[in-house]
Formats: C-alpha cells, sequence, structure tokens
C-alpha cells in the first residue's frame, strides 16, 4: 500500500510534466511559411541601360512582380538569379521585404532581420531556417525570361 507521502511525490511530478508540456508550446518552425502564388513570366533585356545595374557580374536590380517583387542578381556572364522578395521566414508580415545590404552579396529583411546571400539566396543569419523563393531564369545572350 502506497503512503500518504508517495502519493503526493506521484501528484507533483504529474502536474509539472503536464504543465511543461502545455506551457512550453512552441511555434512549428518545421514547415516553411507558404508564400502565396503570383504567377511570373517576363522578359528584361540586361545589357540594355534600363538595367544598367545588371551590365556587370555582381549587379542586381530590384523590379515589380512575384508576390512583394524580385531582385534579379547577375552571377556571370551568362547566369542570372531571380529571389522573391518576401522573407521566408513570414512573407505575409507587413513590410516582410528583402533588400541587398550595401556589401552587394548579402539581403536582409528589415523586419526579422533575417540575413540571406544573394549567391543562391541560402539563410546565413536571423531567425529563418529557410532560403529565399526562387524564379526560374533564362538568358539567350539578349533576353532574359523570368518565370516560376
Amino acid at each position: 500500500m502506497l503512503n500518504r507521502r508517495s502519493c503526493q511525490r506521484g501528484m507533483i511530478f504529474l502536474i509539472l510534466l503536464l504543465a511543461g508540456l502545455f506551457s512550453c508550446s512552441k511555434k512549428n518552425d518545421s514547415q516553411q511559411p507558404e508564400i502565396p502564388y503570383v504567377y511570373v513570366n517576363f522578359v528584361i533585356t540586361p545589357n540594355s541601360t534600363t538595367y544598367i545595374e545588371l551590365n556587370h557580374i555582381g549587379g542586381y536590380v530590384p523590379v515589380t512582380g512575384g508576390y512583394r517583387g524580385i531582385i534579379i542578381y547577375r552571377k556571370s556572364e551568362n547566369e542570372f538569379l531571380a529571389f522573391e522578395r518576401a522573407c521566408a521566414y513570414d512573407p505575409t508580415a507587413d513590410s516582410a521585404q528583402v533588400r541587398v545590404d550595401v556589401s552587394g552579396i548579402t539581403m536582409t529583411c528589415p523586419k526579422c532581420k533575417s540575413k540571406y546571400i544573394i549567391l543562391d539566396g541560402s539563410p546565413y543569419g536571423g531567425p529563418t531556417q529557410w532560403s529565399l523563393k526562387q524564379y526560374r531564369t533564362n538568358y539567350d545572350g539578349t533576353y532574359l525570361y523570368i518565370t516560376n
């Protein structure tokens, strides 16, 4: 037969266990937040004066399109990258729009301070664990096609 002291210890343990389970509920960060789908299909001429920032390797330019805008980056003579500007951490939050930093090699969300590498859109700082959404690019030497 259990004595009173053992019952009290068992009850205290059970209460602490249940309190720990329910009081420390954490936001489920295992699934990437969904960026609302927006049809993307446009063409630019990156070697024109309209996009002069793209006339050299390492150049970038923000353009309209996508959900919160798109950043186009010239990775090499014939390779371009296009990233959604909506922050991957919380894309629907107001002002969660990444901007290229002064360095020209990183991008930061002013809302949550998530940081991304412009060479591939991968995260390297801040609360996010997800890369930026990337659009397809196809460059034929004259025209750059950006699609999803």
